[in-house]
């Protein structure tokens, strides 16, 4: 028998900060940001700065209850979007800004590049 090669397909990829971003992971981490609650909180720790921001202080800065942040954050972080660190008893939230320039990157990539549309003929 004769095994048959599965042919792989071919991923558009970007590197940036060499980290590559494909077409899948950047669709994952713009729907985490596409739900509002962590939207806000991606903003939030965005203007915190590289130190992050405490869970404690994201929630009494937006407002989100306890539990329904933490689900929040868990998404975020399982898509590279933020990493989280312990301090003593303090967890800290820290927006991964490589992983942005990435976003930001991948969606830059053929800004103005121009499209060939075919146009249908106008009917007479």
């Amino acid at each position: 028998k004769k095994k048959k090669k599965k042919k792989k397909k071919k991923k558009k990829n970007i590197e940036l900060l060499g980290r590559a971003m494909d077409h899948e992971k950047v669709a994952a981490s713009l729907a985490e940001l596409g739900n509002s609650h962590r939207l806000s909180v991606f903003r939030f720790l965005v203007k915190a700065g590289h130190d992050g921001a405490s869970v404690g202080d994201i929630q009494k800065g937006l407002g989100i209850p306890a539990s329904t942040l933490s689900h929040h954050l868990a998404r975020m972080a399982k898509v590279g979007l933020i990493r989280q660190e312990k301090h003593s008893r303090t967890i800290v939230c820290i927006p991964e800004y490589g992983h942005l320039e990435n976003l930001i990157g991948f969606l830059q990539e053929e800004c103005c590049a121009g499209v060939r549309i075919a146009h249908e003929p106008e009917p007479l």
